[in-house]
């Protein structure tokens, strides 16, 4: 999906254009956002940005993600990948917005991971964890643009099945799995195990070789930084260490070393 193996993820208020670009000499790709699309979802960031925290507020927000994405100015390239993170109560606004970002050859992301009670109590971010038929819902609408479409989850919520979901997810239409594996670090096994088809970004806590390798071991296709992704020493470390593990992997493909491929 893209290429090198790390991704920049969205921090509410912050991931924009210009930080993306800023990412460009160590990462495959950037999930801009989160975005909040409709009035309900809007009026939760608005509570947020409230009590101190920050978000993207915007009065047109399909308008804002079509100018962010246009005022990319370095973040291209045959194997990088744009995608941005969206939060909405109903299908229609992430319609809208999968339009726009199928125009500008970048993906939707759906929010599925936000756990501030603001944005739970209006039905968006880890509530849909809960209600598997409405984010699948959320996705196919989404995978009617042509758009590629993912989700960002998050591990270690009771009562939800992250494996079954993925699959449940994968069926209706979505390309890629974005999974904040909390301390469950082995969920990533799991999910893909029961969703092979999906691309699969692991977060939480990749700073360097440790966790990136732990990550791509368990059978992640990709990592992605998230609070540090403006800090280059921390990108320039994880490119590093996964720039080596997939060479490690070729090297044994090309010695015929089945146990190391396979590992």
């Amino acid at each position: 999906m893209f290429a090198p193996r790390v991704a920049v993820a969205s921090l509410s208020g912050e991931s924009d254009a210009a930080w993306a670009d800023a990412a460009v000499p160590h990462v495959g790709a950037a999930f801009l956002g989160g975005v909040a699309l409709d009035e309900p979802a809007q009026a939760a960031a608005r509570d947020l940005v409230a009590r101190g925290r920050s978000e993207f507020l915007a009065d047109d927000p399909v308008g804002f993600v079509a100018a962010q994405l246009d005022s990319l100015d370095e973040f291209g390239g045959e194997d990088r990948f744009v995608a941005v993170n969206v939060r909405a109560t109903s299908p229609d606004p992430i319609r809208a917005v999968a339009a726009v970002c199928a125009d500008r050859g970048a993906g939707v992301e759906i929010n599925a991971h936000c756990r501030q009670d603001e944005l739970c109590a209006v039905g968006c971010g880890e509530t849909l964890l809960r209600d598997s038929d409405r984010l699948a819902a959320y996705v196919a609408a989404a995978a009617e643009s042509g758009a590629s479409v993912g989700a960002k989850v998050r591990a270690e919520i009771d009562g939800v099945d992250l494996p079954n979901l993925a699959a449940t997810l994968a069926d209706a239409g979505a390309d890629w799995l974005h999974v904040d594996a909390m301390d469950s670090e082995a969920v990533i096994a799991d999910v893909a195990a029961a969703a092979p088809d999906l691309f699969l970004v692991a977060n939480n806590g990749v700073r360097g070789r440790e966790t990136a390798t732990e990550y791509l071991d368990y059978g992640a296709d990709a990592v992605s930084v998230g609070r540090p992704s403006d800090n280059p020493r921390v990108l320039r470390r994880v490119r590093t260490a996964v720039d080596d593990w997939f060479a490690g992997r070729e090297d044994a493909a090309e010695s015929g070393d089945e146990s190391e491929v396979s590992a």
